[in-house]
């Protein structure tokens, strides 16, 4: 029998806050069993600026969701956004550890680890690292090592990171709304796992956001993910520049 289990993500936007109830099968498309969508009066620019009226729609689009789907919902995958979301590359190495030179899941992610161990600013922290290829001793272009022979594994990774405030703030309005936060996901890159093809994303792909008060953006390539951002502009300002100038 297939595993199922509940997942449930929150979209904390500039405009709307939705929530989505679905249910997870192995190796199939979630189903969607839920959804609740209220009126965002608490954002800027994707980050929070009013605790109070925040809090009051995460609850309300959690209750929305609840009673279409018939769950009791308790934790929830938050989307992160914002201008305060950047990225970079960086590079880690290790030595294969087993002594027959076999590659393990062990140190496939003791070289993701390596190379998330970067210099941050203050007030800084890391959202993902997102190993894009692998390299065992000179081969490169490795999708996946494990299981592999070789002496020394490399992975070049793309780091995203964010604004330690504003992330806490956040955290903090889903608490307070009663849930916990099963994880956080950049929304962008929420985004492409939902519409984008794996052919897309070999042939090379730009993935666009357009939000209320923000931009979201992620650029693919041979599967790869070279570039995300997020972008202090969205369709709220061409609306109001449309309706100034008109």
């Amino acid at each position: 029998m297939p595993k199922e289990k509940i997942i449930v993500g929150l979209d904390v936007g500039t405009c709307n806050i939705r929530a989505a109830v679905a249910m997870a099968k192995d190796n199939a498309a979630p189903q969607i069993l839920g959804v609740g969508k209220v009126v965002s009066l608490g954002l800027r620019k994707g980050v929070v600026v009013d605790i109070e009226e925040t809090v009051k729609g995460i609850k309300e689009a959690l209750r929305l969701a609840e009673r279409i789907s018939g769950y009791e919902i308790d934790r929830v995958f938050v989307s992160v956004g914002g201008s305060h979301i950047s990225c970079k590359m960086s590079k880690g190495v290790i030595a294969v550890s087993r002594a027959d030179g076999e590659i393990s899941q062990e140190d496939k992610e003791r070289a993701i680890n390596a190379a998330s161990a970067i210099s941050l600013q203050p007030n800084r922290e890391i959202l993902h690292v997102l190993p894009r290829r692998f390299t065992v001793d000179n081969q490169d272009s490795i999708k996946d090592p494990v299981g592999m022979s070789g002496v020394r594994l490399e992975t070049d990774a793309l780091i995203v990171e964010g604004s330690m405030p504003f992330i806490k703030n956040l955290i903090k309005c889903v608490h307070d709304a009663g849930v916990d936060e099963a994880g956080l996901l950049l929304s962008p890159l929420a985004d492409s796992r939902a519409v984008l093809t794996k052919r897309q994303k070999e042939l090379g792909v730009l993935l666009l956001d357009l939000g209320g008060g923000t931009t979201g953006l992620a650029v693919f390539e041979e599967g790869d993910i070279l570039h995300c951002q997020i972008l202090p502009v969205g369709s709220m300002h061409i609306t109001n520049d449309l309706a100034i100038g008109l």
